[in-house]
């Protein structure tokens, strides 16, 4: 029998461009990529958070119709979305266009200020007003939090005034009530707070009055340039180390000369200003240092082979100036590759390596950039191999944790020194990534893993590498970071999942802050929540950007309290549900076992379901599986999750690739853990400019999404599979010569390459749609996905028909059986 829900729940419950900066008296407001809706200038709008008085009696305004209204149609999408729906009887319940989040219950004041779910976002849009209710739903409570994501648009305020809850600290946002212009309550603790002068001040329309044109008020995303208060040191100039792996395996693979040419051709792009900072450290077994400092003529290594007392040869000079040393840095990046072209060591000193660079980087902080390509067999931190290849398909998984605390040390050590680490692993053999992964888990780094990576012999790999390390190394990035969550009065935040390290209840350190990470954390009912009728959650990013500003990010979500299950049910959010339950299922693979975690995801779909079938008359309940219509794909997800390489059983598996898997979920942010979960499926051999998008000029077409099933898949069709990361064409035997001849460029199908890793450049609009097409869902995303071709008759097929979950397989229910396993438990 399955595990109950509970155990995975924890505790009871459960470089920015920046246009138009206009400075002011003390102020400054910028908008990057848009205006915000300003008022006329003396114009005095409606105070937030408060009613229009009715002027006559018995007379309703307009204004109170419409809210009516709304209210009325919002009351009438409740109920459709908590209605039950028999999963036997309707099956193919994948809606043909992507999936849009729930909206929250607000009012159309609150709403129109509500937060971009892209970047915080509830598993539950209506919050249960007592512990005791949300247990009754048997749905997980968390948050997802993306802070720190690329944006168009975004306000940043530069004042000598950030107003701040004296309480709390929350800071003041468009979901705060003024009593008067002079005192405004904090809705998170419900303090009343004195409402400083210059805060009335509008720097879009540079008059004084009302404060709720501010742009505090009016954008529930916000940025601040942080006063000197915000600062216990000087911010920190763009400091960067890499470490590079040139043993045999690395340098047989293609690895360095990817490296040093990308990283050539994007030197000038590296974020930072003219105090930008640059080093290199290279090792096998034993550590080469580079002395590149300004007035040398050329790069000098030194060598060092006593690599279990590591010392720094001239430690001041292995850092340079970018700026000032970038020519030696270009002629050691141009001689690397041919330096070590001869090198038979395969021993690697990882471990030392680190060493070094922490005590290179401690004075300043900064990012070391790990280049592995191989298990690290030497000095400190050496591992031996802990895989059995004969167990792979075995249900026991065993080797999912570390196998030493060096590296998690060295992390912490790391980050209490303002040093993140990122990790790019190559290898083509087992490298114990459960063990080397704590050196970015835990010092807010990245994990980026390119298995079988060589330039010959597997191109696809060597190609997602050079588009992802350029993107790394040019997008912007935050140093010496510190996050804080901050909830209404009553809500608790108890487990947090992600890569950083907790330094205190609520504050996560983050001496690195990227753009494509993303967080969650579960959440618990410790009061009943009668003080207010909405709930309100804040993130707040603290980060010094790589121009040396120091500056503060601020996200709001507000979200309505209930005391209704129905209400609770059809507010769900099946995707958050996942992105949480999917971190959590994780954690519980390292702390107890694979099977036990597999049985807490479904057990999530067969408690909820359970508690949801008790609300219903038993009439409605005979022969069925009833869901509320908000939560109808949570067991295709489930299930989908279940087949995913992170969870699955029963079939080949090696351990680094389900380990990667797993840190994935821990931390990506929700759209690409959805790729992952259920890749997106569409049928691509008759794309028509009917329904198309519009964007940049260009016609997208919008093909409607299919279910992940071979019964979706004509035998004269061509397929389009994106799984976040990789990107699947899928060809069919019995597909026309005019589609392999209009898009692949080959007269047949059995003329039809898979080498192919894009597609060519064709002048005609079938080739131009799918072109058109497969770049606008690359645009959406910071991944690069490479192409790959597969035919149907191509032994490759499996990397294509292994996503298709609701298939049965050997191993594995299709869909319609794993829903009568659900019926079976629910009944029982």
């Amino acid at each position: 029998m399955a595990l109950p829900t509970s155990q995975m729940q924890g505790p009871p419950g459960q470089n920015m461009n920046v246009a138009g900066r206009r400075q002011y008296p003390n102020q400054s407001y910028q908008q990057v990529g848009g205006q915000m809706p300003t008022q006329p200038p003396g114009t005095m709008g409606p105070t937030v958070g408060t009613n229009l008085p009715n002027n006559q009696p018995g007379h309703i305004p307009q204004p109170m119709m419409n809210n009516l209204a709304a209210g009325v149609g919002k009351m009438n999408m409740q109920q459709s979305e908590a209605r039950p729906l028999n999963l036997l009887q309707e099956r193919h319940i994948l809606p043909k266009t992507p999936i849009e989040p729930p909206k929250p219950k607000l009012s159309s004041e609150n709403q129109k200020s509500q937060v971009n779910p892209d970047l915080f976002r509830c598993t539950l849009t209506s919050i249960p007003q007592t512990q005791s209710l949300l247990q009754k739903s048997k749905l997980p409570l968390g948050i997802l939090i993306h802070p720190y994501k690329d944006l168009s648009h975004l306000p940043v305020i530069q004042s000598s005034v950030i107003v701040r809850c004296r309480s709390c600290r929350t800071y003041i946002n468009p979901f705060v009530s003024f009593i008067d212009q002079r005192r405004w309550r904090c809705n998170l603790c419900f303090r009343v707070n004195d409402l400083q002068e210059e805060f009335t001040f509008d720097p879009v329309t540079r008059t004084y009055g009302d404060p709720s044109r501010r742009p505090e008020i009016r954008s529930s995303t916000i940025e601040f340039i942080a006063p000197s208060e915000y600062m216990l040191r000087p911010p920190q100039p763009a400091v960067y180390l890499f470490l590079l792996d040139v043993s045999f395996s690395s340098v047989q693979s293609g690895i360095l000369p990817i490296f040093c040419q990308v990283l050539l051709e994007e030197l000038d792009r590296l974020p930072g200003d003219t105090r930008t900072k640059i080093g290199f450290i290279t090792y096998d077994n034993t550590l080469h240092f580079y002395n590149m400092q300004e007035g040398a003529t050329r790069p000098q290594m030194m060598v060092i082979s006593d690599i279990d007392d590591v010392f720094l040869p001239l430690p001041g000079d292995l850092l340079v100036n970018l700026n000032e040393s970038k020519e030696l840095v270009q002629d050691l990046l141009n001689q690397l590759p041919s330096l070590f072209e001869n090198n038979k060591e395969t021993r690697t000193a990882l471990g030392p390596a680190l060493q070094a660079a922490y005590k290179l980087l401690s004075p300043t902080g900064g990012r070391v950039t790990v280049i592995q390509s191989s298990l690290p067999t030497t000095g400190p931190g050496s591992l031996k191999s802990r895989e059995d290849p004969n167990q792979r398909s075995s249900k026991n998984v065993a080797n999912l944790g570390p196998a030493t605390d060096f590296y998690k040390k060295m992390a912490l050590d790391f980050s209490a020194q303002q040093i993140g680490a990122d990790l790019f692993l190559f290898s083509s053999q087992y490298a114990d990534l459960a063990t080397l992964a704590g050196m970015a888990k835990f010092s807010a780094g990245s994990v980026y893993h390119f298995p079988g990576l060589h330039t010959n012999a597997n191109p696809l790999q060597a190609d997602r590498f050079e588009k992802d390390f350029r993107r790394y190394l040019t997008r912007k990035i935050g140093f010496e970071a510190v996050m804080r969550i901050r909830c209404t009065k009553g809500l608790a935040l108890h487990t947090f999942h992600g890569n950083f390290f907790v330094r205190s209840t609520d504050l996560l350190s983050l001496p690195n802050v990227s753009p494509d990470a993303g967080y969650a954390m579960q959440m618990s009912i410790e009061d009943t929540l009668n003080d207010s009728q909405t709930a309100c959650f804040q993130a707040a990013l603290l980060y010094t950007s790589s121009k040396g500003e120091r500056r503060i990010r601020v996200h709001t979500m507000c979200l309505p309290i209930t005391g209704q299950l129905s209400e609770i049910y059809a507010g769900a959010d099946s995707q958050a549900i996942i992105g949480l339950l999917s971190r959590m299922a994780v954690d519980k693979c390292q702390s107890s076992s694979m099977q036990d975690s597999r049985d807490a995801i479904v057990n999530v779909c067969i408690d909820s379901m359970t508690a949801f079938k008790e609300t219903l008359p038993s009439s409605q309940t005979i022969g069925t599986l009833s869901i509320p219509y908000s939560l109808r794909l949570l067991p295709l997800y489930t299930l989908a999750l279940l087949k995913n390489i992170a969870f699955r059983l029963g079939s080949s598996t090696k351990l680094d690739d389900r380990v990667f898997a797993m840190e994935m979920f821990k931390s990506q942010p929700l759209s690409l853990i959805m790729l992952q979960v259920y890749p997106s499926l569409y049928a691509v051999h008759n794309l028509a400019d009917e329904g198309s998008l519009s964007e940049k000029d260009v016609d997208v077409p919008q093909p409607p999404l299919l279910g992940l099933s071979s019964e979706y898949l004509s035998r004269n069709g061509a397929f389009l599979m994106d799984t976040g990361d990789m990107m699947f064409l899928f060809v069919q035997a019995a597909i026309s010569p005019q589609f392999c001849q209009d898009i692949l460029d080959c007269p047949d199908y059995s003329s039809i390459s898979e080498s192919m890793m894009e597609l060519p450049v064709l002048e005609n609009p079938a080739s131009e749609r799918l072109r058109n097409f497969i770049g606008w869902l690359l645009g959406k995303r910071t991944v690069h996905a490479p192409l790959q071709i597969i035919r149907e008759n191509s032994p490759k097929r499996i990397l294509f028909l292994q996503h298709l979950v609701e298939d049965r397989t050997e191993s594995s229910m299709s869909y319609y059986e794993y829903l009568q396993h659900l019926q079976k438990e629910v009944k029982s």
